[in-house]
């Protein structure tokens, strides 16, 4: 295949931007199989040609998503993303949690009353209540960091 003599180095560096296309078998569009500029291992591109397909050559939007190996839900969130940030919505999130997602508001909250009723509480101790409390095991660090982002709430 022509796109393999482009080389490693340039998959190397897609996978290790998370941009490169984990099924570039499924992108059976022409321009993917005649054009070395076209390369299907690069999700950037590949997605970018897929949303200006439908925009500009008004072709419908099933027939694209399954030409560039995605689904039409992918599409609309390819070109929500688009339409929002330009070409930086198009580059994958980074992975992981959000947010605290064990600690929530209301875990967050009874380590505030905890650590107000006894200043002497250690991260660890305070951890150990959470686990006892909400069957919850936290590091102990983790509670640091909420209290502290509490914290910096209420004074803001």
């Amino acid at each position: 295949m022509a796109h393999e003599a482009q080389g490693r180095p340039k998959h190397r560096t897609l996978q290790r931007h998370r941009l490169l296309h984990a099924h570039p078998d499924s992108v059976t569009d022409s321009l993917f199989a005649d054009n070395a500029f076209f390369d299907p291992h690069d999700l950037l591109q590949v997605k970018y040609e897929m949303l200006r397909r439908v925009r500009v050559d008004h072709e419908p939007v099933a027939t694209v998503a399954r030409a560039f190996g995605f689904s039409r839900q992918a599409f609309y969130q390819a070109q929500a993303a688009f339409n929002r940030e330009g070409l930086a919505g198009l580059l994958p999130d980074k992975p992981g949690p959000r947010r605290a997602h064990k600690l929530s508001d209301h875990v967050v909250q009874f380590v505030q009353q905890q650590r107000a009723a006894d200043i002497n509480l250690s991260w660890p101790q305070l951890a150990a209540q959470v686990h006892r409390r909400f069957g919850l095991t936290v590091h102990p660090r983790s509670v640091e960091r909420a209290l502290a982002r509490a914290e910096k709430k209420t004074t803001t």
